[in-house]
């Protein structure tokens, strides 16, 4: 019986708890217990073999560190803000032009300015005021930060994107698949390409006019000049250099840390605020780089403990060798994984142990086995209401009380985004 399956009854567990509210740390570890206890490998086995697999993303949990702590210089130079002044005076009433913008922008801070959510906050709410005299419905914006926040790291090896890359080629070596980056980038741009098409449509949608009274905002608008400074360029710099160090080490975290020697050297970090701004980083990212460092020990988990073998048999004959229902299968439960982890950085691991080689099994070939992995990972993470996808928009948006979180970011994103890849990924996926 396939519930009788660790693998598949840890993936219960894991959302289940999810579900009940547990956090996502602890979920992840009870269920990484649970595949152990269930596979018959003791307890002191199993936390050996959850603690053995976490260094697998080391790397990926130190670059989080790092970047928060570049975005967090950013945040504090006052960057964000005099940019929100410079988008009011350019936008002149255009809705489409503003959400142009704020898709540039967020494309921006997840590939060459890896800030990744950190500006919206100090960008977005200077802002409300014009979009309540454009009669903008915000969930234009939900939508567009939906599409700026996630297509680029999916798409593009930069920035989060090479974190995003480097987890799925990582992932896909320990379950017996060696990729490289060229095919994560020749495939994963159909992913950005559905995205696409959900942007196009969700902006339509809601693009008829809403009506949202002007309120004061207090204590979230940072007071800053009309004019970059020094100090705003050299931390912007400071992006670009991490970007360029990255490319040609191929190491994030060393072009990270360059970044960031580089605002200490500058002065645009004092020598004495360096454990501030390394505490700001651990703030924002820290959460997110242990849930990177717990999936894999979960996937080492299921790996080690043979459940696997078991579950890919117990698949291919329970699937009949369907690839469209085995990959409508495979997406809906990666879904269900993400809605409760709320990052699709968390769950590839997870879902690449199980994934890769069941679709190995069934003859998937390599492309539409990374289709498969991404798809079923990011499919969930717009429109969960524990994501960065949502949550950071969220945090902007609805500083005055007119922004919901469930109905106005969540579901946009969910219809916009997270229907079309299933629809369209499922089905695509038994075509390459």
């Amino acid at each position: 019986m396939i519930f009788s399956n660790a693998v598949v009854l840890s993936v219960i567990i894991l959302a289940a708890l999810c579900l009940v509210k547990i956090p996502v740390f602890f979920a992840l570890m009870i269920s990484a217990i649970s595949a152990g206890l269930i596979s018959g490998m003791g307890i002191a086995e199993t936390m050996s073999t959850l603690i053995g697999g976490m260094g697998g993303n080391a790397e990926t949990a130190l670059s989080y560190i790092l970047l928060g702590s570049l975005a967090y210089c950013m945040e504090e130079t006052g960057a964000a803000a005099i940019m929100a002044k410079k988008i009011g005076s350019l936008v002149k009433g255009n809705k489409i032009l503003l959400c142009g913008i704020i898709i540039v922008i967020a494309i921006m801070a997840e590939t060459i300015i890896p800030i990744h959510i950190a500006f919206i906050p100090i960008l977005i709410p200077p802002l409300l005021s014009l979009t309540n005299k454009m009669k903008m419905n915000r969930k234009m914006l939900s939508v567009s930060f939906g599409f700026g926040l996630k297509a680029p790291y999916i798409a593009i090896p930069l920035g989060y994107g090479a974190i995003f890359h480097g987890l799925i080629i990582d992932s896909f070596g320990r379950s017996g698949l060696n990729i490289t980056d060229k095919d994560v980038t020749g495939t994963n741009w159909i992913v950005a390409a559905i995205m696409f098409l959900g942007l196009c449509s969700g902006l339509l949608f809601f693009i008829r006019d809403r009506e949202y009274d002007t309120k004061d905002v207090k204590g979230e608008i940072v007071e800053v000049g009309d004019e970059l400074e020094k100090k705003h360029i050299l931390v912007l710099l400071s992006g670009l250099i991490t970007v360029v160090v990255q490319i040609l080490t191929e190491s994030l975290p060393l072009g990270a840390l360059v970044g960031l020697i580089f605002v200490v050297i500058t002065g645009v970090i004092k020598w004495s605020d360096m454990q501030k701004m390394l505490d700001g980083g651990i703030s924002m990212m820290g959460f997110i780089a242990f849930v990177m460092l717990i999936a894999a020990g979960y996937a080492n988990v299921v790996i080690k403990s043979g459940a696997i073998d078991d579950l890919v048999q117990v698949a291919q004959n329970l699937l009949g060798g369907s690839k469209l229902v085995a990959s409508y299968v495979m997406i809906l439960l990666g879904l269900m994984i993400t809605l409760g982890i709320g990052t699709s950085f968390g769950t590839v691991p997870i879902i690449s142990a199980i994934y890769v080689p069941i679709a190995m099994s069934l003859g998937y070939s390599l492309k539409a086995t990374i289709l498969l992995v991404t798809i079923a990972a990011a499919c969930g993470d717009a429109g969960s209401p524990a994501s960065d996808t949502t949550l950071g928009p969220t945090s902007g948006l609805s500083v005055d009380g007119q922004h919901d979180h469930i109905k106005d970011t969540c579901i946009p994103q969910i219809i916009f985004f997270g229907l079309p890849l299933i629809v369209l990924g499922g089905f695509v996926t038994t075509l390459i």
